[in-house]
């Protein structure tokens, strides 16, 4: 088979999407059609906002395809009439069975795990919440259960301890791109070999990456410094980790954290107890204090600690109720 006899439907939405989207039009790879979520209104003018994936297959010329419902008659029979012969899905919605059945030779999802591993809709900031050192990139076909399709390939990489989830996030972009064209040649030149994952079960564990919710982001100052600090970093830049701030019993509002190192040579400090000083500002864990090195304040935009200590007038403060 010819690479430019192939015709794909890429089914995709975010950014991340788009590194892989450009590498397979860029390789030559005849893309029919592109499906991305409906547009929205978004920002304080409400203007319409066109995902990426739309904006890039636009400056493509490649026809684009929006429904609301991915059951609606109408828009399951205009993605049949394309005829096309694989669909490719990264970072889009989870599809009914009569959308992913329909291409013959079926679809596959490029993850941002090393699946079995992180299993669900939030694998890179989970990957970085738990304080791995590793994670990567999974094409997989798709089936009836979510994320549990016949293995095609995978790609590793380190997570660094300064890392957060927007280094990783970019770094497995970039890396999804070069898998998802592995992936493509080894179905043009008929050497695809695919795994089921359940026989990776007994040395690669599976496990959950549910979607983020606010409730997962708020910092317990009880925890060891470094989980909150693991924590803090899996959600930087978005959506940010947060946590209320006190003057007694008196809530001031919510606090984001974005960036945060382990103090172990600092004076130990009670959960939630703040230190600010003229070299900076600490928080006490359950173990040894972390240095707070980036914040928001409430109805403020993020900066570092530092600037935002040399126009504040903060006093005694906390993490956690006083008395």
């Amino acid at each position: 088979m010819k690479k430019e006899d192939l015709r794909i439907v890429f089914l995709g939405t975010p950014e991340f999407a788009v590194e892989s989207f450009r590498a397979i039009t860029d390789a030559g790879y005849n893309v029919v059609g592109c499906v991305t979520m409906p547009d929205k209104p978004a920002g304080r003018g409400h203007r319409m906002y066109q995902s990426p994936v739309k904006e890039f297959a636009l400056s493509r010329g490649i026809k684009v395809m929006q429904p609301v419902r991915l059951k609606d008659e109408e828009f399951v029979s205009e993605l049949r009439a394309l005829e096309a012969d694989l669909f490719i899905v990264i970072a889009f919605r989870m599809l009914p069975e009569i959308v992913w059945s329909m291409p013959r030779l079926g679809t596959f999802n490029l993850h941002a795990s090393l699946l079995p591993r992180y299993r669900g809709a939030a694998p890179i900031n989970r990957a970085v919440m738990n304080g791995d050192t590793e994670t990567g990139v999974t094409t997989f076909f798709l089936k009836h259960e979510i994320d549990t399709g016949d293995i095609i390939d995978r790609e590793r990489v380190e997570i660094r301890p300064e890392d957060n989830v927007g280094d990783v996030h970019d770094r497995l972009m970039h890396l999804g791109a070069g898998l998802t064209l592995r992936t493509l040649e080894a179905i043009v030149n008929g050497t695809l070999h695919t795994t089921p994952q359940s026989e990776l079960a007994g040395s690669e564990t599976p496990t959950p990456a549910p979607k983020i919710f606010k409730e997962d982001c708020e910092i317990h100052w009880t925890e060891p410094a470094e989980r909150i600090h693991n924590l803090v970093r899996g959600l930087s830049p978005y959506p940010g980790a947060w946590c209320p701030i006190y003057d007694g019993h008196t809530e001031l509002g919510q606090i984001k954290i974005f960036e945060t190192a382990p103090d172990p040579e600092h004076a130990p400090m009670k959960p939630g107890e703040i230190v600010v000083d003229g070299a900076g500002m600490w928080a006490g864990t359950s173990t040894c204090p972390l240095r707070i090195l980036s914040i928001q304040m409430p109805g403020k935009k993020r900066m570092s600690t530092a600037d935002f200590l040399r126009g504040s007038h903060l006093t005694a403060p906390s993490f956690t109720p006083v008395g």
